[in-house]
């Protein structure tokens, strides 16, 4: 009997679900998102999903346009709700399993998240969906992935950007800007590159969870991520 395969953690943003417009939400990039992982599904994959809200409501830019901070967090925390929930239902119309989890009580619209029933869902072959950030205000939905990555003993991050890894300057400004195949955690904090935030980058090193930086609108890229190929720059703990 083969080895299962390690379980992953996939931060997608809610821009990829928002296909060209940019806002809300695609049928079409939805329904080749969930194809993806339920293809990933019937090779065994084992994954966990947190999305952004980001094509539905941005919590910073309310906050900075002088929305109370806690309040455009509650906000954005509820958009990821519906892009979790439109997701499950993609899966699902696809012949896939997935379970919706949330991380504060939201009635019979999702499950409460427990570690436990996240994991027992991923072992089983479906994609556990986990909304509402951490639960509290002032974390981003990279900490909320790399906090759940730690609790369901993910081996390896995924993180969807609009670039192919991890470069030393930005490379849509600067033409010289220099790719790592490699870098570490603590590199990547000390050169500030600005990858990960400060917190989802200590959870992962304190727990020995790597981070793989990718372009999410590449081709088939999350049937991929979800079976753990090599992409992007590897972000070692190390």
């Amino acid at each position: 009997m083969s080895e299962p395969r390690p379980r992953v953690m996939l931060k997608l943003s809610g821009e990829v679900l928002a296909g060209a417009e940019g806002a809300g939400l695609d049928p079409t990039v939805l329904a080749g998102v969930a194809r993806q992982l339920h293809s990933a599904q019937t090779k065994g994959a084992r994954i966990a999903v947190v999305l952004g809200g980001g094509n539905i409501f941005r919590g910073l830019g309310a906050a900075a346009k002088g929305m109370d901070r806690v309040v455009a967090d509650k906000m954005g925390m509820l958009a990821t709700v519906i892009n979790g929930l439109a997701l499950m239902d993609a899966i699902h119309r696809q012949g896939g399993a997935a379970e919706l989890f949330n991380a504060f009580p939201i009635g019979a619209t999702a499950r409460p998240y427990a570690r436990d029933d996240a994991r027992a869902v991923m072992d089983q072959g479906g994609v556990a969906i986990l909304a509402g950030g951490t639960g509290n205000p002032f974390f981003s939905t990279d900490s909320a992935a790399a906090l759940r990555a730690a609790e369901l003993g993910c081996a390896i991050f995924y993180k969807g950007t609009k670039v192919d890894g991890v470069y030393d300057k930005d490379p849509a400004e600067f033409d010289d800007a220099k790719r790592f195949d490699t870098i570490t955690i603590d590199e990547m904090l000390e050169r500030r590159l600005g990858v990960i935030d400060l917190t989802a980058a200590t959870l992962c090193r304190e727990n020995g969870i790597d981070i793989r930086v990718y372009r999410m609108t590449d081709e088939e890229v999350v049937i991929r991520a979800a079976l753990g190929e090599p992409l992007g720059s590897l972000v070692s703990s190390r």
